[in-house]
């Protein structure tokens, strides 16, 4: 049986419509004598991870936790605290061909979500790279209190969007994401990069 047409577009933030340059952690690893990749291994391990994307703790106590688990490759909290805050100075980049879609979508009056599992650190980072305005609604994971690939999670964001969900296209990097879409009822596509875009305006037939 044929699905019904998308009326919605919910899209990743990480790694979709915000990229990251992995040379900026490199550099603050080699400035600090660090392992290559202990910074991103450090901060995205589960147990310290899972806490500030479902917002029981802030993003500045993340960085604290974070910064407390790389003392030891760096023998000194001080200094370590300064990698880790060095490190998150850099917010990445938007990247322009989905910011344009964005735009070219809402104007042919589908609604247009965030959905992300973020820190409370989010409505500063969207208003940093001029982003607040550009979406319809924002589902921040640290807000609702639960993240993807959650069935709940989902539910949540076409509350959001006031759409049914078999009425929301889904698009996401991480194929966990894009399973627990598709388990909660939405159409959900994996990106792979901005050639996807001729698909998706397909998908939505606008």
């Amino acid at each position: 049986m044929a699905r019904e047409r998308a009326t919605a577009l919910l899209v990743d933030f990480d790694g979709v419509l915000r990229r990251w340059d992995p040379a900026v952690a490199a550099e603050v690893e080699r400035e600090y004598g660090l392992s290559s990749g202990v910074l991103g291994e450090i901060a995205e391990s589960w147990g310290l991870l899972q806490p500030v994307l479902t917002g029981r703790v802030s993003h500045a106590e993340w960085v604290s936790s974070v910064a407390d688990a790389l003392t030891p490759s760096v023998g000194d909290p001080t200094r370590a605290r300064a990698a880790v805050e060095q490190w998150q100075r850099y917010r990445g980049e938007v990247d322009p061909e989905v910011l344009a879609f964005i735009r070219e979508v809402r104007a042919a009056g589908i609604r247009v979500g965030l959905g992300t599992n973020a820190t409370d650190l989010l409505d500063a980072d969207l208003a940093a790279l001029d982003l607040t305005g550009e979406l319809d609604v924002v589902v921040n994971s640290s807000v609702i209190g639960v993240h993807k690939p959650a069935k709940e999670y989902f539910q949540a964001a076409c509350a959001a969007l006031d759409t049914p969900p078999a009425r929301v296209l889904f698009v996401d990097d991480e194929d966990r994401a894009i399973s627990g879409a598709r388990v909660a009822g939405l159409s959900a596509h994996r990106w792979s990069g901005p050639p996807d875009l001729r698909y998706l305006r397909a998908a939505l037939a606008f």
